[in-house]
C-alpha cells in the first residue's frame, strides 16, 4: 500500500501554515512537503512537525527571484554565490527538520544572454555543490523536470534532461524529483518511465491533468499507477502536489482506504 505525503504549500490552505501539518495528518497523510519555508522560524516548523507526527518529504532550496517571475539562481551564470548562500540557509533547516529530500529548481535562465550549454554547466556545478553540502545530513538532493506549457522557458523539461544534468554533476547524492503531472504533459508513458528509472528517482509527486487538481479530475489513471508503483517496490512516499478543486478534505476520495 503506498504511503502519501501532502504539499502543504498548495493543499490545506484553509488553515494557517503551521496548522496544515496536523490537518494533513488528520486526513491520512504520513508526511508533508513545503516549498519555501524560510520565512518561518525553523523551531516553529520543528514543533509543528513533531506535534503532528509527520515526516517531511521535500523542501526546496531557496530559488531567489524565481517565485516572483525571475529566472532563479540555480542555472544562471553569475549567480553562483547566490545559490551557495541559499544552500547554506537550507542546510540549517535540513539539519533540524531532517527532510528526506531537498529539491533544486533549475528555473528560467535568460537564454538571450547565455547558451543552453552554459546554463546546464552552471546547474550541474550547483547541483554538485548542493549534493556535497547535504550529504552529511542524510538528505538527498533532487532536480525536477517541469512542463514547458505551464512554464515556458523552464530549463529542464523531460526525464532524460534531468538525468543528463545529474550525470553531468557527477555526485552520488543526486536523484530526480519525478512529477506525474508534468511528465504526463511532456512525455506520457509514466509507468514505463518510472520502472526504467526507479533507482534514480528520489521522490514522486502527482496531480491530475489537465487542471493540476486532485486525482480523478483528469486523464491520468491513478489507481493503475499507484498499484504499479507499489508493485515496483517503491518504499518512499507519493507526494500529492495539486490545487484542490474545493476544500482539501473534500478532494481526497482518491486515497486508498
Amino acid at each position: 500500500m503506498p504511503r502519501f505525503s501532502s504539499n502543504v504549500s498548495m493543499m490545506f490552505l484553509e488553515y494557517d501554515i503551521l496548522d496544515r501539518f496536523q490537518a494533513a495528518r488528520n486526513a491520512g497523510f504520513g508526511a508533508i512537503e513545503i516549498q519555501f519555508p524560510y520565512d518561518i522560524p525553523v523551531a516553529d516548523l520543528l514543533m509543528a512537525k513533531e506535534d503532528a507526527g509527520v515526516d517531511i518529504t521535500v523542501l526546496n532550496v531557496g530559488a531567489g527571484d524565481l517565485t516572483s517571475g525571475g529566472p532563479g539562481i540555480a542555472a544562471v551564470p553569475g549567480r553562483e554565490d547566490h545559490f551557495k548562500a541559499a544552500v547554506e540557509e537550507a542546510y540549517e533547516y535540513a539539519v533540524t527538520l531532517k527532510p528526506i529530500t531537498m529539491n533544486v529548481l533549475s528555473g528560467w535562465p535568460p537564454m538571450e544572454k547565455f547558451s543552453r550549454e552554459q546554463c546546464l554547466d552552471v546547474l550541474a556545478s550547483n547541483l554538485n555543490y548542493a549534493a556535497a553540502a547535504f550529504d552529511d545530513t542524510g538528505t538527498t538532493v533532487l532536480t525536477e523536470a517541469v512542463n514547458n506549457q505551464d512554464r515556458p522557458g523552464y530549463l529542464i523539461n523531460r526525464t532524460a534532461e534531468a538525468l543528463d544534468v545529474i550525470d553531468r554533476a557527477g555526485h552520488a547524492n543526486l536523484k530526480i524529483e519525478y512529477d506525474l503531472y508534468h511528465m504526463q504533459i511532456m512525455e506520457g508513458d509514466l509507468v514505463n518511465t518510472l520502472r526504467e528509472n526507479l533507482n534514480r528517482i528520489g521522490n514522486i509527486q502527482f496531480a491530475d491533468t489537465p487542471g493540476r487538481h486532485e486525482p480523478g479530475t483528469g486523464e491520468i489513471n491513478f489507481p493503475y499507477i499507484f498499484e504499479a508503483i507499489d508493485d515496483m517496490g517503491w518504499e518512499g512516499y507519493l507526494s500529492a502536489e495539486y490545487n484542490p478543486s474545493g476544500r482539501t478534505e473534500d478532494t481526497l476520495s482518491w486515497m486508498p482506504e
